[in-house]
């Protein structure tokens, strides 16, 4: 799969769309989606956030294949975002974390 960043930081290209891989995102009759309930602001925020955050990883050096993040909404509409993985990406994104937070507070997590 090759993903390409346009001018405006947004992933492009034959792998434009790896972001939606693997959910099984399911529709109205999955009890997922409450009438009423207005989903598009907080999925907009969660996606500009999740866009943020594949930025980075892919400033880490992590092919978007073994780790993303993915916009999604809760049962009331706030946004949340989904880092999904395979458990080696995981654990080196954690081991990313911990030696920054080593770093910043002199060895306290």
């Amino acid at each position: 799969m090759t993903c390409y960043l346009d001018w405006s930081g947004k992933v492009t290209g034959a792998g434009a769309e790896w972001h939606g891989d693997g959910l099984g995102v399911t529709g109205a009759e999955s009890g997922m989606w409450v009438r009423g309930v207005d989903y598009m602001p907080g999925w907009r925020e969660a996606r500009e956030a999740a866009d943020q955050m594949n930025l980075a990883l892919l400033g880490a050096e992590f092919e978007p294949s073994e780790l993303r993040a993915v916009a999604a909404t809760a049962e009331d509409g706030r946004g949340l975002v989904r880092l999904i993985g395979t458990p080696g990406a995981v654990i080196r994104l954690a081991g990313l974390l911990e030696e920054s937070a080593e770093g910043i507070n002199g060895g306290a997590l």
